[in-house]
């Protein structure tokens, strides 16, 4: 039997994924938002978590942290699905940087999914071909994780002294950070950086 949690801040997408999954057999299956993974980790220590990469919380960024070992503070760590779009290759790179195993195109059929889990259980790779784009792109993305978490949150409007005090950051920091970005995505300024870093696909 493969236990699995499925995270999704989605609650009807949610619902309706975790009521398929759980007609598969050999499948237990739990399920609970971002914001409760961590401490469903915890308590139910999954063999496989499948999240969803799209975080209604964090302007976008998923808490990818909380799903590692240490931060959940689970004993063996679930392998981890993740669901995205090939067009967020930031977020790809974020997932293969917290050890994903699965990678599941949005866009493709239940199915897949259903073979990530059941691959990933194994421990075993499994990545949709039409995510291949995505992580050639995330390859050549310039910008680091702390700056993308920098950028994604002055993206979504926080200014300098917000930015400092949700990454636990100087403002002096956050303003090397800022024109660091700005110089690696050869932007004018910060809203250009975001421009340019939104149609690349990395925010």
């Amino acid at each position: 039997m493969i236990r699995l949690l499925l995270v999704h801040d989605a609650c009807l997408v949610r619902a309706v994924l975790a009521e398929w999954l759980g007609r598969e057999p050999g499948l237990d299956v739990d399920d609970t938002p971002w914001r409760s993974a961590a401490a469903r980790i915890r308590s139910s220590s999954p063999d496989v978590c499948a999240a969803d990469l799209d975080c209604a919380d964090g302007h976008g960024i998923p808490p990818l942290g909380d799903l590692s070992p240490a931060r959940a503070g689970a004993g063996r760590p679930p392998a981890l699905v993740v669901m995205a779009h090939a067009n967020r290759p930031g977020l790809l790179k974020r997932a293969a940087e917290a050890g994903a195993l699965g990678f599941v195109d949005k866009a493709g059929s239940p199915d897949r999914l259903l073979r990530a889990i059941r691959s990933v259980a194994a421990r075993e790779r499994f990545v949709d071909a039409s995510l291949g784009f995505g992580f050639l792109q995330a390859a050549q993305m310039p910008l680091t994780r702390r700056e993308l978490s920098v950028l994604s949150l002055a993206a979504g409007g926080a200014s300098i002294a917000e930015i400092a005090g949700s990454l636990h950051l100087s403002h002096g920091t956050v303003r090397n950070y800022m024109a660091s970005i700005t110089r690696k995505t050869g932007a004018r300024n910060r809203i250009d950086a975001i421009r340019i870093s939104r149609g690349e696909g990395w925010l």
